[in-house]
């Protein structure tokens, strides 16, 4: 199925590189092409993968780091950088270590705030999912104010970061990215028989010696990394990632993360390059995929939570 699910997003991958090509500057052409490709390709691997770990954490495949609260944390960052030094401050500063920056601070908050939240509970998951919301409501209540009190021009900065979009990508930021993410993945998956363990539970966990506190934080910091670069390139996505889940778990139908991992990552790949293939090459540009994409999610999430009270 992984092989698969490979020479599929292959053969899309070739189809978006040489599909329309004309008789002009094909090498100008193919260049601007390869960095869209890339991109696609490295948001949706982050994406899936951040949301296989998290679910894992959370014990519950109804959530995503967006619901709890990731991006609304990564959009008060972008929020406060512009209303301390400005949208030209912030075009000023050098991609490469604002990026490393954003990515460290990040890290580091989401492992304070949501490492804590989690450990302590771990037994209680109804307090941490509606914990995780409220600093999430909360996050997006501050940025909103910073948004207020400042010039729009500079609001209007912030709301390109707010929104995502496929087809504004940060080139610059492209090999410092798939760098992050594929140190991120590397690190995924030296966890993944660990994580197969995190899944039994706490107590199961704790009986069969793994350091449960240990991996939770290491787990939870590479979501971290994986949701900061898939916003600095795109900007949030909510629900996507709740697509690719439940699309990897029904059609592997193996709990293993060494399986999971790369089958999400695959099929975020497929649905990204395909998806954007599809409305920029056939449609014209008649719908937006960030669009449909959470319009799609949305709907797949009321129908887990329908399914769930059924069961």
């Amino acid at each position: 199925m992984l092989a698969g699910l490979g020479v599929i997003l292959a053969a899309l991958a070739g189809l978006w590189m040489v599909q329309g090509l004309g008789p002009g500057n094909r090498a100008f052409l193919l260049e601007l092409r390869a960095a869209k490709l890339a991109a696609l390709v490295i948001v949706a691997t982050a994406i899936g993968t951040a949301t296989i770990l998290f679910q894992t954490v959370a014990a519950n495949r109804v959530l995503t780091p967006s619901i709890m609260g990731f991006d609304a944390l990564y959009v008060l960052l972008q929020t406060a950088l512009v209303a301390s030094i400005g949208g030209s401050g912030l075009a000023a500063l050098p991609a490469a270590p604002r990026f490393a920056a954003e990515i460290a601070l990040m890290t580091a908050l989401a492992a304070v705030l949501f490492g804590t939240l989690l450990l302590r509970g771990a037994r209680d998951v109804p307090r941490m999912i509606l914990t995780g919301v409220i600093l999430g409501v909360m996050f997006r209540s501050v940025s909103g104010f910073l948004g207020r009190v400042m010039d729009p021009n500079e609001y209007a900065v912030v709301q390109a970061v707010s929104f995502a979009s496929f087809n504004r990508v940060e080139t610059a930021l492209l090999p410092h990215a798939g760098l992050a993410t594929a140190v991120a993945l590397v690190l995924a998956w030296r966890l993944s028989r660990r994580l197969d363990v995190l899944a039994l539970g706490r107590d199961p966990a704790l009986s069969l010696g793994l350091p449960h506190a240990r991996v939770l934080i290491a787990a939870l910091a590479l979501v971290a990394v994986l949701v900061s670069v898939s916003t600095a390139l795109v900007g949030p996505v909510a629900f996507f990632g709740l697509i690719v889940s439940g699309l990897a778990h029904g059609l592997m139908r193996d709990a293993r993360h060494a399986v999971l991992l790369p089958a999400s990552a695959l099929l975020a790949a497929i649905l990204l390059v395909g998806g954007q293939w599809l409305f920029e090459r056939q449609l014209g540009q008649a719908a937006t995929l960030s669009v449909v994409v959470e319009f799609a999610g949305g709907l797949f999430f009321l129908y887990l939570l329908v399914k769930g009270r059924i069961r």
